[in-house]
């Protein structure tokens, strides 16, 4: 019997589960060897439901609710072999209302594909993953804590609360890698040791391999978590195909002087010529009201008209120059 590391924190008797399990799955499997005639499947990978359950189940579930009839079958049938004592908290939900809406999984999920999560006291983390790492910054936001208080007090509390809201939203959104948390400043170092040490406990609930390394005394904490799979931000977005994934694209007022360089260079080609310009909505919209100096220059520049020409079928930094 191998037993891995990652089962040095699970209870003796989740281990004896797992054997109870394994053993009863492998004797299953012999006895269709010997009874089946080849070529015959064996065993074949089981759901997504199932591994998850698998992995993940404790008696600290109160519910399993499943709202596939089929999935819930393969479901008790799992169950009542590895954890017979919770069959009965297993249930096929019926309703016609769908089940994520139901009990608020869909929102969850919509909120840990933001940046920007929010605390109960008010204040707030914003997280930015890149290609190097994940960068993690807590701000106070809204709370400012109690008049008659102390600034340190506040910024105490409301690292102590991102610490533990930290890593919830790891876990929640699988983040891997290199993970870079900026808490708040400190100036106490005793403070500053409690939040780390809060920080430590909370990551400790967590399954993946991670370890923690405290940088600084302005209360930058650098940790590694095992990458295992995509984080949940890769699995459900994709790159945004008008910014190209960069999340900026370049101001109105940059386009328009954009614009200007191009005509300047064609200015010896157009020989007079009458331009007409084929712009986004939003860059003929500033051309002829914020950056109308600009529209006088190209003017200028040719020595003749330049009629705009608004296209929404256009992207906000792509434009043609036209002579008619």
């Amino acid at each position: 019997i191998i037993i891995r590391t990652a089962a040095s924190r699970r209870s003796k008797d989740d281990i004896n589960g797992d054997l109870t399990y394994f053993h009863q799955f492998w004797t299953e499997t012999q006895s269709k060897m010997e009874s089946l005639q080849a070529p015959a499947l064996l065993h074949h990978e089981e759901s997504l439901v199932a591994k998850l359950l698998r992995d993940f189940l404790t008696d600290d579930f109160s519910a399993i609710r499943i709202d596939d009839k089929k999935e819930y079958d393969r479901v008790v049938r799992l169950i009542e072999r590895i954890m017979p004592n919770m069959v009965s908290r297993i249930q096929h939900y019926t309703k016609p209302f769908p089940i994520f809406e139901e009990y608020g999984v869909q929102s969850e999920i919509d909120k840990a594909l933001r940046s920007k999560v929010w605390l109960k006291s008010g204040g707030y983390l914003v997280i930015n993953p890149t290609e190097a790492l994940v960068a993690i910054d807590v701000n106070t936001g809204r709370y400012v804590g109690k008049r008659t208080g102390r600034l340190e007090d506040t910024i105490v509390k409301t690292n102590l609360e991102a610490a533990k809201e930290i890593v919830r939203q790891i876990r929640l959104r699988d983040l891997g890698g290199i993970i870079v948390l900026d808490f708040i400043d400190m100036e106490e170092r005793q403070n500053r040791q409690k939040v780390a040490h809060a920080f430590e406990q909370e990551l400790r609930r967590d399954r993946s391999p991670s370890k923690t390394v405290q940088v600084s005394d302005f209360g930058l904490i650098i940790i590694t978590r095992k990458r295992v799979k995509k984080s949940l931000g890769r699995q459900l977005t994709e790159p945004c195909p008008y910014c190209s994934g960069s999340s900026v694209i370049k101001s109105s007022s940059t386009i328009c002087y954009e614009i200007l360089s191009e005509i300047r260079k064609l200015s010896g080609e157009l020989n007079g010529h009458v331009i007409q310009l084929r712009v986004n909505p939003d860059i003929a919209r500033v051309l002829n009201q914020e950056e109308r100096a600009v529209l006088q220059e190209l003017r200028q520049a040719i020595g003749s008209e330049v009629t705009i020409k608004s296209d929404g079928q256009l992207h906000h930094e792509q434009f043609d120059v036209m002579a008619v």
